[in-house]
């Protein structure tokens, strides 16, 4: 074995070369032939420089992209230092005094989670928290319903309304022979988007007359009957959004046997269940008459709305299946679709819910609420059709009144939107949808002013 060079022990040795590692990463280009080391700096090689400069990015050729266009539109509201602003764009619910609300029912309910100290905060499984999962089939289908008697009904917890419809596109892509969804022309904005990334193609479907401000409901008959059989269809439980028309009850039957004819598959996005009528048995009365008839279908559902949970991104996606041992299966391979994508979901949002579900008096308690939310968001149609009416503002505005729930399709044109955002401070989306939750008693006659000039180019 050799020795080590006279004066010299390993230790040294060992401290000389992390001081050589040192002064080259501080210095790379200069040496010291008095440092004991010097033949080992000399031999390695040197840290060599960036071929990019350190101003320029890997990302440096990506262009900006737009606002999402209802996001986008609080973006531009919070910008502006008008104190008449009015935000009319995102659909979250406001008090009469234009704050967001959080539930009685849901202090409690937190409350009580906080309390419990043998509350951990362990994984869940991939498929959520079973509480919640049976609680919340029963809420959209009904605890008498058949369906959940025979297990026919398979419930994950997803990601609010967004993740439950993308979970379910995503299942049917792998799982299902057809691979095209038509959605009503025009629907929410995400539609469109996030069932491509799933591996869906997009079709549409006439819903919405403009001349009658209402259903175009001969279009959707027509449009359905010439799709594809086997195609998948979404549906708009209750509270259509964005435009707040519905099919009636008598319409709805006409839809379930076109659709049962030509074996079209049904996946419902009920995001606003109990905050359209203020019932939640009359808002699941579409969904319900298609699992009555033993077919199968699909219900993406959300507790945004109905609940204010909105940051707590509660949601579920239930599949009505032909029997107990498909239900089986199906939840099987929707594991597959869940884990590589979030692997599992939260537990704080859905542990509310539950917990509310399963209490009798929280469930009365949270119904109450809830009819007040939607008898408000009634109230401001009436007010504001009433100050345009008194304002003489041409044009026939009874669909206010007559569409429901959270948002109104206005018939404003991009150019009068425009008008009242410049003029009035007044915020929506370009299509002239408004939120009529984000409307309050004294901000009426402000926003009647504002339709009223648009419409008569008054400036």
């Amino acid at each position: 074995m050799r020795s080590q060079s006279a004066g010299t022990t390993p230790g040294s040795v060992t401290a000389d070369r992390r001081l050589s590692c040192l002064r080259r990463h501080l210095d790379p280009i200069s040496s010291s032939s008095s440092s004991p080391s010097a033949g080992i700096m000399e031999s390695s090689q040197t840290i060599s420089a960036s071929p990019t400069s350190a101003f320029d990015s890997v990302f440096a050729h990506l262009a900006q992209a737009p606002e999402d266009p209802i996001l986008g539109v609080t973006v531009a509201f919070n910008k502006d230092p008008s104190p008449i602003k009015l935000n009319l764009g995102v659909g979250a619910y406001r008090t009469e005094e234009g704050k967001p609300l959080v539930l009685n029912v849901v202090r409690k309910a937190e409350q009580l989670l906080v309390n419990d100290k043998s509350r951990v905060k362990e994984y869940l499984p991939i498929v959520g928290l079973a509480d919640f999962n049976k609680l919340s089939a029963k809420v959209i289908f009904g605890a008498d319903s058949p369906a959940i008697q025979e297990n026919r009904v398979t419930t994950v917890q997803c990601l609010s309304g967004t993740g439950s419809l993308r979970v379910g596109g995503e299942f049917l892509a792998r799982n299902y022979h057809q691979r095209v969804i038509y959605i009503p022309q025009p629907t929410w904005g995400n539609h469109a988007k996030l069932f491509p990334l799933a591996g869906l193609s997009v079709k549409t479907y006439r819903y919405y007359d403009p001349p009658t401000r209402g259903l175009n409901f001969q279009g959707l008959l027509e449009d359905l009957s010439s799709a594809p059989s086997g195609a998948i269809v979404l549906l708009h439980a209750c509270a259509h959004n964005p435009t707040g028309v519905d099919p009636t009850l008598e319409q709805w039957e006409q839809i379930r046997q076109l659709m049962r004819s030509k074996a079209l598959l049904p996946f419902f996005d009920s995001a606003y269940q109990g905050f359209a009528s203020g019932s939640l048995d009359a808002d699941a009365q579409s969904v319900r008459m298609f699992v009555a008839d033993g077919g199968e279908c699909l219900v993406a559902q959300s507790y945004a709305k109905n609940m204010g949970l909105y940051g707590e991104r509660v949601g579920a996606l239930s599949i009505v299946c032909k029997s107990a041992d498909v239900a089986i299966r199906v939840e099987s391979q929707l594991k597959l679709v869940v884990r590589p994508m979030y692997s599992n979901p939260p537990i704080h949002g859905a542990s509310i819910v539950a917990t509310i579900l399963k209490d009798r008096n929280m469930f009365d308690e949270w119904t109450v609420e809830l009819k007040a939310m939607a008898d408000r968001i009634i109230s401001m149609r009436q007010q504001l059709f009433e100050a345009l009416r008194a304002r003489g503002t041409p044009g026939d505005w009874s669909h206010i009144i007559k569409q429901i729930g959270m948002f109104t399709f206005t018939g404003l044109n991009s150019e009068q939107v425009a008008f009242m955002t410049r003029e009035y401070h007044i915020y929506m989306t370009s299509d002239g949808r408004i939120s009529m939750a984000g409307l309050s008693s004294k901000r009426v006659p402000h926003l009647a002013d504002a339709m009223h000039a648009a419409v008569t180019g008054a400036a």
